[in-house]
């Protein structure tokens, strides 16, 4: 195979890197640093046509844009989310204007993996990209890990409760799978936060763990009867209980 048959064969490859931004430059400067970086991206200016490519391009991760055309980018999530663009677990950074810790939650609890405020750093924006797809893309093992009344299927990305599946959010999923491996020990959210979310308080408030735990709290002890299962340690962190 000669050389630029290699190189087409390489990038046929490459990870494709859908971008998502009204803006024409900052498409244009993330496609430049994505490219750059071994990736291949494909691009869309407003809701519909995310949509749309999502379904026909089938990229490895979406990087979002909230404030979007036709059809605004938390509603595109929700769609991704539901699995209208035939795949629910599509791997999504979400860039924003706005900075309000509110805006965050909310863009994580409906499933982001990771969260960028304008103005932000082509390289920073890489580096995530990157982060992601390594966490979206782990070797799984086939066992299932059990852990009082929770079982978690790593393989399926599947947790049931008393036998009884549960429908968790991809990142709500991460922290449930990532508390089983470690029952009893407990992690403050600045723990939690960089090893669930590969992140830190610089870019994601701790908020973002209370919040997540609240809703997790909330879809695996809907049985009050139950012992509780995910347990807040005063002043430390939280831990996952072995019992029930």
């Amino acid at each position: 195979m000669d050389r630029a048959a290699t190189e087409r064969a390489a990038d046929a490859r490459a990870p494709v890197v859908l971008v998502v931004d009204d803006d024409e430059a900052i498409r244009t400067v993330v496609r430049w640093q994505l490219d750059d970086d071994g990736f291949r991206t494909v691009e869309a200016d407003d809701g519909p046509t995310a949509l749309r490519r999502l379904r026909d391009d089938r990229p490895a991760l979406v990087v979002l844009d909230l404030s979007l055309p036709g059809l605004g980018g938390l509603d595109v999530l929700r769609r991704v989310r539901s699995g209208e663009t035939g795949r629910s677990d599509t791997p999504v950074i979400v860039l924003s204007g706005r900075s309000g810790e509110t805006d965050r939650i909310v863009g994580l609890d409906l499933g982001a993996d990771d969260y960028l405020v304008k103005p932000f750093s082509p390289g920073e924006l890489a580096a995530r990209v990157r982060s992601v797809l390594r966490r979206s893309s782990p070797e799984l093992s086939e066992e299932a890990v059990v852990v009082g009344a929770v079982r978690v299927e790593p393989a399926a990305r599947r947790v049931l409760v008393d036998d009884e599946e549960v429908e968790l959010t991809p990142k709500e999923f991460d922290l449930i799978a990532f508390l089983v491996t470690h029952p009893r020990q407990v992690f403050s959210r600045s723990q939690l936060l960089d090893r669930v979310w590969n992140s830190s308080s610089e870019w994601l408030g701790e908020a973002t763990v209370t919040e997540h735990v609240h809703r997790l709290r909330l879809k695996l002890e809907a049985d009050p009867a139950r012992p509780a299962l995910l347990l807040t340690v005063r002043g430390v962190g939280y831990q996952l209980s072995d019992r029930g």
